[in-house]
């Protein structure tokens, strides 16, 4: 017996998955140095290094990847069976951890998240805003919500928020009235626009659609970014069009300082969607917030 406790076995796991120190410690809500004390202790004990620790990356060892496989359902089972406890509360505690792309973020998930901590106070909600696409296990996450993502056969996906949304195009009334107002998606070639860059890199063609037709540009335009509030200022200031979601661009749009263009080319597509590993036991906080979500949307 190596006398490994449990919170160090799961402080190793915790690192282990995230590949990381700092993003671990973030997961969990405790100091990198606490997590580092956590392994090295737990590696005095059993008598053998678990993890590659280098300036820029923290990797399992051979042993480690052993131990993390035969560890992983253990710790699964220990989380749930005291996460049964939950069941004789009034109200489920404990923390639920989402990773949520930032338009969610925005604009779908602060009503939600209101009224759900609302009914169940005894949970803290820690969400992460991040557009890139996220292994949430890995991550430590309980659950994630996602566009239309192809996910894997053990996931659970459950509608969230609109069933229903569309990018709109809009520009500022002062821009329109220099350059003129696109009546077709080609049109769009010949205006500035406002660009938008995923942290993958990856640059979002825009895409209409009229009576079948499915239109796709690509505009060129003075300025390229990864915030929306960025953007929407650069557009509202007459830079170019902006082409993003219906919610992020209502508020300027109903107070005057963007003006909605090709209307009759909007194209909708299928709201989020709130997804999670499939677990025999699923945690308190996690299930209190699926059946929310789901008598919502009934």
């Amino acid at each position: 017996m190596t006398g490994a406790s449990l919170s160090d076995l799961d402080a190793f796991m915790a690192v282990a998955r995230a590949r990381g120190f700092r993003g671990a410690a973030v997961a969990r809500g405790v100091s990198p140095s606490a997590l580092s004390t956590a392994v090295r202790r737990l590696e005095a004990r059993m008598g053998v290094r678990l993890l590659n620790r280098t300036t820029r990356s923290v990797t399992p060892t051979e042993a480690g990847e052993r131990l993390m496989e035969r560890l992983a359902p253990v710790l699964a089972e220990v989380e749930g069976a005291l996460d049964a406890v939950n069941a004789f509360r009034d109200s489920p505690t404990g923390t639920l951890r989402l990773s949520v792309p930032s338009a969610v973020a925005r604009f779908i998930l602060p009503p939600i998240a209101t009224a759900f901590l609302a009914r169940h106070p005894g949970i803290v909600l820690e969400v992460s805003a991040d557009d890139a696409f996220i292994d949430v296990v890995a991550g430590g996450f309980d659950a994630g919500i996602r566009y239309d993502e192809r996910l894997e056969r053990d996931m659970i996906a459950v509608p969230i928020g609109p069933r229903v949304q569309r990018f709109v195009t809009a520009a500022a009334p002062a821009y329109l009235a220099r350059h003129g107002r696109p009546e077709h998606p080609d049109h769009v070639l010949r205006h500035a626009a406002v660009r938008h860059r995923f942290a993958s890199g990856h640059m979002p063609v825009w895409e209409f659609e009229k009576d079948g037709a499915v239109v796709k540009v690509r505009p060129e335009g003075p300025i390229i970014a990864s915030s929306i509030d960025l953007e929407v200022a650069a557009a509202e200031a007459g830079l170019g069009l902006i082409y993003s979601f219906e919610g992020l661009l209502t508020p300027s749009i109903a107070a005057g300082r963007l003006v909605r263009v090709l209307e009759d080319w909007e194209q909708d597509f299928p709201g989020p969607r709130l997804y999670f590993p499939s677990r025999r036991l699923m945690p308190a906080p996690l299930r209190a917030f699926v059946d929310f979500v789901k008598a919502e949307s009934s």
